[in-house]
């Protein structure tokens, strides 16, 4: 089977200064397949978000990319911005951690679901209309009329990121990148947020890379998990690798942390710990 992202021996630099570069992503390599979800796990500066937009042409001109970014077999990389423009919105959808920053707040959301579905499709206005209270609907958003109508500022985040889901799901794409959508919102909608993610990969078959530094996270909706530290992949497996059998001293560490946070937990609501203990 044909992976539909492929990394191969990536490397990323940053020239900081005249005939010197930083090299933040060392050479790492892995696949996602159909109806798979890929967890990237890592702490900040791990270069896990990094990789990812070196993937997607998302860097500007002072990186340096080099190695192999296959697309459904296709190479990306030499790939001009416009080619990688239409790519994203259309067969890749990206699901960002900071809603708040990709909706303009001068325009109503109405027409900027618009505008995305417009780019991408041959949809009439009143078809627009009607899929967009359609996605709105589907990703149980109160009232999808009034919110069309609305400003990102009047909508809260965790609104936001499910229609930020919705617009990248309903464009049916062949691979969704999810980074770090789960990082600004409540523990409740977060909940939501991911069983969505795995609905979505479960229907339509969508490969999916998910990035997260936390290990919980990752675990609901991972099929197989890649960790990076300092720009490089020191592990890869299941999640039942990871929690049990990983042998890299960073991987483990991040499972003491997740064992830590659980087990307080668990003496929180056995009342055997005080929460500001």
């Amino acid at each position: 089977m044909t992976p539909v992202l492929e990394l191969k021996d990536l490397h990323v630099q940053l020239r900081s200064r005249p005939h010197q570069a930083v090299e933040l992503v060392k050479g790492i390599s892995f696949a996602v397949y159909p109806g798979e979800c890929l967890g990237i796990l890592g702490e900040s500066g791990s270069g896990k978000s990094m990789s990812m937009k070196a993937a997607m042409g998302l860097l500007d001109n002072g990186f340096r990319v080099r190695g192999s970014v296959r697309f459904q077999g296709e190479e990306l990389l030499g790939k001009n911005a416009e080619e990688l423009r239409r790519l994203r919105g259309g067969q890749v959808g990206m699901i960002l951690q900071n809603p708040m920053t990709c909706f303009d707040p001068l325009y109503r959301m109405g027409a900027q679901i618009a505008e995305t579905f417009a780019a991408h499709n041959s949809w009439s206005a009143e078809e627009i209309r009607r899929r967009s209270l359609q996605m709105l609907e589907k990703m149980q958003i109160r009232a999808p009329e009034e919110v069309l109508e609305k400003y990102p500022h009047q909508l809260s985040g965790g609104m936001l990121q499910r229609i930020m889901i919705g617009i990248a799901a309903s464009m049916e794409p062949a691979l969704l990148i999810a980074d770090e959508p789960t990082t600004a919102i409540d523990a409740i909608t977060q909940f939501e947020i991911l069983d969505e993610l795995v609905r979505i990969k479960q229907e339509h078959q969508t490969a999916m890379v998910f990035i997260s530094h936390d290990l919980n996270a990752i675990s609901r909706v991972a099929d197989r998990i890649v960790v990076l530290n300092q720009g490089l992949v020191v592990d890869q497996g299941d999640f039942h690798h990871i929690l049990h059998h990983a042998e890299d001293p960073y991987t483990r560490l991040l499972v003491e942390k997740r064992a830590d946070v659980m087990r307080r937990y668990s003496q929180v609501l056995a009342g055997k710990e005080s929460i500001d203990a």
